[in-house]
C-alpha cells in the first residue's frame, strides 16, 4: 500500500511540474506581434517600420514600410509583404529565409531629345520586385528584438536600359514582441 501511494505521489508531482512548463511556455507563446524600426535607414535619411505577425513557432508574416525624407536619394519609398521560415529553437527567433515581394518607387534620370538638344530630366518609376532574404532575429527574456537581414530581389517591369533592375533590403531592426 506504501508502494502505491508513492507512486501516485510521483505522478501528481510529475503531472504538476509538467503543467507549470507548458504554462511558461505558452506565456511566452502568446505574443505573437512584432513592431520594428530599422536603424540603419535613420542614419540615411529613411525611415523603414516593420510589423510582423508570428504564424507559429517556424514562421511569420510581415510588412515593411520605407519612406526616404531626402529629395536627392534613388528611392521614394516601399511596401514589402514576406513570409519567413525559421531554423532557431525560440518561436520564431534565430536564422531565417524569407520571400518578399515589393512595390517600390525610384528616382531615375533620363535623357530627352528636345529640338536637337539632349536634356537630363528626374523621372519617378514605380515597379514591384520579387526577391529572397536571408538574416538573423535574437530576442530577450523582456521581448526586446534586434534583427539583422539582407535581401535582393529582382524589378518584374519598368527595366529597360538596365535601370533599377535589382532591389535591395539591408536592416538593423531594433524593436519588441507584443
Amino acid at each position: 500500500m506504501k508502494k502505491i501511494f508513492s507512486f501516485v505521489l510521483l505522478l501528481c508531482a510529475l503531472s504538476s511540474y509538467s503543467q507549470n512548463e507548458s504554462d511558461k511556455n505558452e506565456s511566452a507563446w502568446s505574443k505573437k506581434n512584432e513592431l520594428k524600426i530599422n536603424a540603419l535607414y535613420l542614419l540615411f535619411n529613411g525611415a523603414e517600420v516593420t510589423y510582423e505577425r508570428i504564424l507559429n513557432e517556424e514562421s511569420a508574416i510581415g510588412i515593411s514600410t520605407l519612406v526616404s525624407y531626402d529629395s536627392d536619394d534613388d528611392i521614394n519609398y516601399y511596401i514589402s509583404p514576406y513570409y519567413r521560415f525559421y531554423f532557431g529553437n525560440k518561436p520564431a527567433a534565430g536564422f531565417f529565409i524569407e520571400g518578399f515581394g515589393m512595390l517600390n518607387s525610384s528616382k531615375t534620370n533620363i535623357d530627352v531629345l528636345f529640338l536637337a538638344d539632349v536634356i537630363n530630366v528626374d523621372d519617378n518609376v514605380t515597379d514591384f520586385a520579387l526577391g529572397v532574404g536571408i538574416g538573423g532575429k535574437f530576442i530577450s527574456r523582456r521581448n526586446f528584438v534586434v534583427e539583422l537581414n539582407l535581401g535582393l530581389g529582382r524589378n518584374l517591369f519598368n527595366t529597360d536600359e538596365g535601370r533599377y533592375e535589382f532591389v535591395g533590403k539591408v536592416g538593423i531592426h531594433a524593436g519588441f514582441r507584443f
